[in-house]
């Protein structure tokens, strides 16, 4: 079982830079990878990007790549999404997710997670 705890949206203005973080509970942390997705209303929740337990490897939606940088710390049980030159289009909640199992090909699909956080509220004025 993992909770997850997002912090670090609010509001920005277009080319600006937020950070946000997701705390996770438990001692297996390392063991999860862990992906960030992105709902605005009226849209269905989509990925934005994707890391391995081990941190090695990194996956990015098209519209995020080259602006937005996934990390974690597993020491400290956090994973970050670093979001800079942000644009309108990428209001939305923020939900961070930890995978249902390990080696999960497909880190893209909301289906392959088992844990969410409840949500962060990421807002880019014009």
């Amino acid at each position: 079982q993992v909770q997850l705890v997002e912090s670090g949206g609010g509001l920005v203005q277009a080319g600006g830079s937020l950070r946000l973080s997701c705390a996770a509970s438990g001692r297996t942390f390392s063991s999860y990878d862990m992906g960030w997705f992105r709902q605005a209303p009226g849209k269905e929740r989509e990925f934005v990007a994707a890391i391995r337990g081990s941190g090695g490897s990194t996956y990015y939606a098209d519209s995020t790549k080259g602006r937005f940088t996934i990390s974690r710390d597993n020491a400290k049980n956090t994973v970050y999404l670093q979001m800079n030159s942000l644009k309108p289009e990428d209001t939305a909640v923020y939900y961070c997710a930890a995978a249902r199992a390990a080696y999960i090909s497909r880190l893209d699909r909301v289906g392959n997670y088992a844990y969410w956080g409840q949500g962060t509220q990421v807002t880019v004025s014009s």
